[in-house]
C-alpha cells in the first residue's frame, strides 16, 4: 500500500483521516497526496475536512499505529485541547475538551465529551480506555454536538471508526516486546465468506506488562510489590453483509477483559499525620519525604481491578427512492470491579474489598434510525434514537484493623502529644477497645438506575449559492431516570449512635469539654459510620425534556478558502450522585409525617458556544491551515469533587472557555515526508459567583479561577518520512510531541496540586519490505521521560484545611494535608514485529 494511501494525521482541530474509497482511488491515480483526500463524518456522512463547519481532529490509521495509539487516553498526544486522564482505576478515565470535563469516580455523572465507537454510544469515558484494535480513524470533534450526537456531548464528541470487512483476503500479526517486561501480541484475519455478498473479520490481542511502580505492602495483607500493570485481551468479530447495490449490513461483536492492579497513589507532599501512621503500622507507612517519581506507592490492601466489557450492533443502510435509511441497533453490558487501599498508606486504616459488592455495570440497549437525502438545494437528515441504560453500582468501605486507633490518636493528639492517646474513642463511649468501629464492618450500599432516553433530531443544509450554504440542526431529548437506593452499615453504625445519644454526648464532655464535642461527633460521624444512612431505602426520579441544536453558515470565498460561523447549544443530563454524603440534601430533609424525603439529584448541564472559523488550502493543495476562534459559557456546570470522605456533586453557575484553534499541515515536495501541527489557547474559567450549597466552603478557590486539568495552551507537532531503501526496503520515521502548559489538577485548585508545564515525546522508527510483508519498528513513548501527575488529590483523613480564616485565600502555614497523585506513564520503550498477508 503506498503512502499517499494510509495518510498520517494531524493534532487539533484538524488532523489527518483516513482516506474513503473515492479519495483512495484518486490517490491511487495520482500517487500524490493533498488535503482533499482527508475525509470526516462529523455530520454523518462522508465530507472532506475543508468542507465542514465543524472543529474536527480526524487521526487516520497510519498515524495511529506511528504513535502508538491504542486507546482515547495515547490521543492526547495528538490532539491539542483533548486532556485524558484516570485516577482510582483506569475505568475512571475522563476525557476534556478545551479545558470542559467530567471527573470520574461518580458513576452517576455523564461525561461532557461523549465517546462513540462505530455509531454506538458509550455510557462512560472509561469504556474507550480499552484496546480499541485496527481503527480506520478517530474524529475528536471539540464543541458541543448536541444535534448529531446526542446529549452528554456538551464539551464534545471522540468518534472512533473501527476497520470493517473486506473482500479481498488480507491477514496480519504483530509481537511487541518492551521494558517493564511488555508483551503483546496481535492478529487479524479478513475476506470473502460467501462470495461477494457477506465478508468477516476477526481481531484478537492480548497484552501483560509489569507494573509502573513498586509497592511497599508493610504487614499487608496484600503481597503484591507492584502497581499500574497491564493484562488484557480482546477479541472484535465482524460481519458485512451486501446483498445488493441498494443495501449494506455490518454485525459487530467483541469482548474485552482486563484483569490488573491499578492504581496506588504516591505521596507529593507529606503532612504530620505521618508519625500516628508510622507508630501503627510499626514502620514506614508512608512516603517519609516526597519524591513521588521514584514511583514507590505505599499500599498494604493493593488494587486489584477487574473490567469487561462487551456487546453486539447491526447497523443497516438501505437505499430508498428517498434517500438512505440508516439503522444502528445495539446491546452493550460494561461492568468493573474494584479494591483499594482507600487510606493510600501501610497503615490498615480503610479499604473497598473487590469481593462482589464493590462493582458498576452499564447494561445499555440502544437504537437509532437515520433518513438522509439530497437534491440540488438541501442535504437533509430526521432521526430518532432510543435507549435504555441500566445502572447497577455496588459500593463498599470498611474499617481497617487500626481505624479506631487512628482517628482517636488524631483526635487526641496536641503539641504537648503529637502521638495522641491509645483506646482514646474507647474512653470516650465507654466501649471495649476496636468495638466502636469494627474491623471489616462499614457501609455496603446499593445504587440502581434505569435511564430511558427518546430523542428526535433533524440536520438540513441549505445551498443558498454554489459557495454560501446555511446548516440548521435541532434535536428534542426527553429521558426519564428513576434511582432505587439501599444504604446500610454492616455494624449499624453502632460508634456514632453511641456518639449521638445524650449520656454519650454528657460523656464527651467531661472528658473533652462541651466546645469540642461537636467536631468530635463530627469525625466519629463520618458518612461511612453514620447510622442514619443504616438500613436507608429510598426511591427517587427525575425527567429532562430539553432541546438542543446548532446554526451555521459557510461561505466559500475560493476554492483555497472556507470560512464559516456557527452557534451550537448542547445539553448534558442531570442525574444523582450515588455516594453518601452529609448535606442539607444527602439526610432526610422535609417530608410529611414520618416519611422523610430524600434528594441527591443535580440538574442538568448546558452550554452556548460561537465559533468563527477559517479553513485555507492553500499551494496546490499541499498545505492546510485552519483557524477558529470560540467562546463557550456553560450554566450548571456539573462539578464532582472529592472531599476526603465523599464525593459531593454541586452545580456551578457559570463556566467559560473562549480561545483560538490553530493547525497547519503540509504534504512537503520531499515524497514522502508530511509536517503537521496544531496549537490551542484556551481560557476556561468558573464564574466569579460563590459556589452554591458549598461544603465547608471547601471550594472557596474557585470562584474567578481556571478550571483544573484545563491548561491555556497546548500544542502538538508531529513528522513523518517514508522513504525507499535499496530495491525492494522501505523506512519510515515519526516523531511527534505535545505541549501542555500549567494546569491545577485538584478540583479545589488547592496550590500543591499544581502541574507545572511539560512535554511529551513519542517515536517509532521502523524498516520492512516494500509490499509491507514484513516489517520491525523500534519505538518509545514518552522518549524522554517527562514526569507529569494525572490527578492529585487529599490524602483521606490526613490532615486539615488549607484555607485562611476568611475561608477564601489559601494559606500554606495553615495546611496539614498529606497529597497523593496518580502519575503520567514513564518513558517505555520496546520492539514490534509485523507481517501482512
Amino acid at each position: 500500500m503506498r503512502f499517499s494511501q494510509v495518510l498520517c494525521g494531524t493534532a487539533s482541530a484538524v488532523v489527518l483521516a483516513g482516506l474513503g474509497a473515492t479519495s483512495a482511488a484518486q490517490a491511487q491515480e495520482t500517487d500524490i497526496p493533498t488535503v482533499d483526500s482527508i475525509i470526516v463524518t462529523a455530520q454523518k456522512r462522508e465530507q472532506n475536512l475543508q468542507d465542514v463547519p465543524v472543529v474536527v481532529t480526524a487521526v487516520g490509521a497510519k498515524l495511529l499505529q506511528d504513535t502508538g495509539v491504542r486507546d482515547i487516553k495515547d490521543l492526547t498526544i495528538l490532539t491539542p485541547g483533548l486532556t485524558v486522564t484516570s485516577t482510582s482505576s483506569e475505568a475512571s478515565t475522563t476525557a476534556r475538551v478545551r479545558g470542559v470535563g467530567t471527573v470520574g469516580d461518580n458513576p452517576g455523572l455523564e461525561s461532557s465529551v461523549g465517546v462513540v465507537i462505530d455509531g454506538v454510544y458509550r455510557p462512560r469515558n472509561g469504556v474507550g480506555f480499552g484496546d480499541l484494535g485496527e481503527m480506520e480513524r478517530i474524529e475528536v470533534l471539540k464543541g458541543p454536538q448536541g444535534t448529531l450526537f446526542g446529549k452528554n456531548t456538551s464539551a464534545g464528541v471522540i468518534n472512533v471508526v473501527t476497520k470493517e470487512p473486506e473482500f479481498g483476503f488480507g491477514a496480519s500479526a504483530e509481537v511487541t516486546l518492551g521494558n517493564y517486561d511488555a508483551k503483546g501480541v496481535a492478529a487479524s484475519v479478513t475476506g470473502p465468506l460467501m462470495g461477494d455478498k457477506l465478508a468477516g473479520r476477526l481481531y484478537v490481542a492480548a497484552r501483560e506488562r509489569d507494573g509502573f511502580n513498586d509497592v511497599i505492602v508493610g504487614a499487608g495483607p496484600s503481597a503484591r510489590k507492584q502497581d499500574a500493570d497491564q493484562n488484557f485481551y480482546t477479541v472484535r468479530g465482524q460481519l458485512l453483509f451486501i446483498p445488493d447495490d441498494q443495501a449494506t449490513f455490518r454485525f459487530i461483536a467483541d469482548y474485552s477483559r482486563r484483569d490488573e492492579n491499578c492504581c496506588g497513589a504516591v505521596q507529593i507532599r507529606t503532612g504530620p499525620t505521618a508519625g500516628i501512621l508510622n507508630l501503627l503500622s510499626g514502620g514506614t507507612a508512608l512516603a517519609p519525604t516526597a519524591n513521588p517519581y521514584d514511583r514507590v506507592a505505599y499500599s498494604n490492601r493493593g488494587a486489584p481491578a477487574k473490567i469487561e466489557d462487551k456487546g453486539v450492533s447491526l447497523q443497516g443502510d438501505i437505499d430508498l427512492p428517498i434517500g438512505t435509511l440508516t439503522s444502528i441497533s445495539a446491546i452493550r453490558q460494561w461492568r468493573t470491579d474494584n479494591g483499594q487501599d482507600s487510606d493510600f498508606t501501610t497503615a490498615d486504616i480503610t479499604y473497598r474489598n473487590k469481593d462482589g459488592t464493590n462493582y458498576s455495570e452499564f447494561t445499555t440497549y440502544s437504537q437509532e434510525l437515520r433518513l438522509a437525502g439530497k437534491s440540488d438545494k438541501f442535504d437533509w437528515m430526521i432521526g430518532a434514537f432510543l435507549a435504555d441504560e441500566r445502572l447497577e453500582n455496588r459500593a463498599n468501605f470498611l474499617f481497617g484493623n487500626q481505624y479506631e486507633q487512628y482517628l482517636g490518636r488524631l483526635l487526641s493528639r496536641s503539641a504537648a502529644n503529637p502521638a495522641g492517646i491509645p483506646n482514646f474513642i474507647a474512653l470516650l463511649l465507654n466501649r471495649a477497645p476496636n468495638t466502636s468501629f469494627t474491623p471489616g464492618q462499614g457501609l455496603y450500599d446499593r445504587y440502581d438506575q434505569r435511564a430511558k432516553t427518546v430523542a428526535l433530531f433533524t440536520n438540513e443544509t441549505w445551498h443558498v449559492t454554489d459557495a454560501f450554504e446555511i446548516t440548521a440542526g435541532l434535536r428534542y431529548t426527553v429521558e426519564k431516570k428513576d434511582l432505587a437506593t439501599f444504604q446500610t452499615n454492616s455494624d449499624g453504625g453502632v460508634g456514632c449512635g453511641t456518639a449521638l445519644t445524650p449520656a454519650g454526648q454528657a460523656r464527651m464532655a467531661g472528658i473533652v469539654g462541651a466546645a469540642a464535642v461537636g467536631t468530635i461527633v463530627g469525625n466519629l460521624c463520618l458518612p461511612w459510620a453514620n447510622p442514619l444512612f443504616n438500613g436507608r431505602g429510598t426511591s427517587q426520579e427525575r425527567t429532562d425534556k430539553e432541546w438542543s441544536g446548532t446554526i451555521k453558515a459557510s461561505y466559500r470565498f475560493s476554492p483555497e478558502v472556507f470560512t464559516y460561523a456557527s452557534f451550537a447549544r448542547g445539553y448534558k443530563g442531570g442525574g444523582f450522585n450515588l455516594d453518601r454524603t452529609q448535606s442539607s440534601n444527602g439526610l432526610p430533609s422535609g417530608g410529611s409525617g414520618v416519611t422523610p424525603i430524600y434528594d441527591t439529584s443535580f440538574p442538568a448541564e448546558f452550554v452556548d458556544s460561537y465559533e468563527l472559523g477559517m479553513k485555507n488550502t492553500l499551494f496546490n493543495r499541499s498545505v492546510l491551515f485552519n483557524v477558529s476562534l470560540f467562546q463557550q459559557k456553560f450554566t450548571d456546570f456539573q462539578l464532582n469533587t472529592f472531599l476526603g470522605t465523599s464525593f459531593v456533586v454541586r452545580s456551578i453557575p457559570e463556566v467559560t472557555s473562549k480561545g483560538v484553534d490553530a493547525d497547519f499541515m503540509w504534504f512537503t515536495p520531499v515524497r514522502g515526508l508530511v509536517i503537521q501541527s496544531g496549537f490551542t489557547y484556551a481560557d476556561t474559567k468558573y464564574g466569579k459567583q460563590p459556589i452554591p450549597n458549598d461544603p465547608g466552603n471547601a471550594l472557596a478557590l474557585l470562584p474567578g479561577s481556571n478550571l483544573s486539568l484545563a491548561p491555556k495552551y497546548s500544542g502538538s507537532a508531529s513528522v513523518t518520512y517514508e522513504a525507499s531503501v535499496g530495491d525492494n526496503l522501505k523506512a519510515r520515521f515519526n516523531i511527534g510531541a505535545k505541549y501542555s502548559s500549567e494546569y491545577n489538577t485538584g478540583s479545589d485548585l488547592f496550590p500543591p496540586k499544581l502541574q507545572k508545564a511539560f512535554t511529551v515525546v513519542n517515536g517509532r522508527v521502523g524498516l520492512g519490505s516494500d509490499d509491507e510483508r514484513w516489517a520491525v519498528e523500534l519505538w518509545a513513548q514518552n522518549l524522554l521521560n517527562e514526569k507529569y501527575m494525572q490527578v492529585a488529590f487529599n490524602g483521606p483523613l490526613q490532615g486539615g484545611s488549607g484555607l485562611s480564616a476568611t475561608q477564601n485565600t489559601y494559606n500554606p502555614a495553615l495546611d496539614t494535608i498529606t497529597y497523593n497523585a496518580f502519575l503520567g506513564a514513564p518513558r517505555t520503550y520496546g520492539v514490534t514485529l509485523r507481517s501482512k498477508f
